[in-house]
């Protein structure tokens, strides 16, 4: 698709309502803000229980633990990438209903309860491209806020970004999954090749199968 005609969404939103029209397979692309964060980050505020200052109300997370360098008392970019969401996937029901998070950014997927919580509090979940750390750092402007340095690089990240994509409504707010659909359709596949394969065998192939398995 051209990216003029994609859809742009600039976080974090002025309106929430905005996440609800996105349509499952839909391309976007984001200006703004994303919060970067990771394993050590998320369990800080929901195992240890400790707020944050940076606030990800309306905003955008992007799965990530960056590579950087420190100039003075600021961080510069170097290979900012996309790490895979279903190991954090425990945290997204309270991204959401604590901190009013509107977007997770990942790759992978997430398991159905985020689903779920995704369609209750009318998030989406965003995918980008594996492979793509190179593009996705050229499309981030500049570092302009880092929390708890002593998790580097698993810190939390707020990164001032320009047409950050391509991404694609792999989850949207109405509950509906791209990976659900995909997997459906594989066990579908999968059970139709194996009728046909089944179909194919002669039974004394069956039958030498048996002998020889014993």
């Amino acid at each position: 698709m051209d990216r003029h005609m994609a859809k742009k969404i600039v976080f974090p939103v002025k309106d929430p309502g905005v996440m609800r029209t996105l349509k499952l397979g839909e391309e976007i692309y984001i200006d703004g803000y994303i919060i970067g964060c990771r394993d050590a980050s998320l369990m800080r505020m929901f195992d240890e229980k400790k707020t944050p200052r940076m606030s990800l109300k309306d905003g955008a997370i992007l799965h990530t633990a960056p590579g950087v360098k420190k100039v003075g008392a600021s961080y510069e970019k170097v290979c900012i990438g996309t790490t895979t969401s279903t190991r954090m996937n425990r945290f997204t029901s309270g991204l959401l209903e604590e901190y009013d998070v509107k977007a997770i950014i990942g790759k992978g997927g997430l398991l159905q309860d985020s689903v779920d919580a995704l369609k209750k509090f009318g998030a989406c979940y965003l995918a980008i491209t594996g492979g793509a750390a190179a593009l996705e750092t050229a499309q981030i402007e500049v570092i302009e806020e880092v929390e708890w340095e002593d998790l580097m690089p698993e810190c939390l990240w707020r990164f001032r970004v320009k047409d950050f994509g391509p991404l694609f409504v792999a989850i949207d707010a109405h509950g509906r999954s791209l990976y659900r659909a995909v997997s459906i359709e594989t066990q579908e596949r999968l059970a139709e090749l194996i009728q046909s394969i089944e179909h194919r065998t002669p039974k004394t192939e069956h039958r030498h199968i048996r002998r020889h398995d014993r």
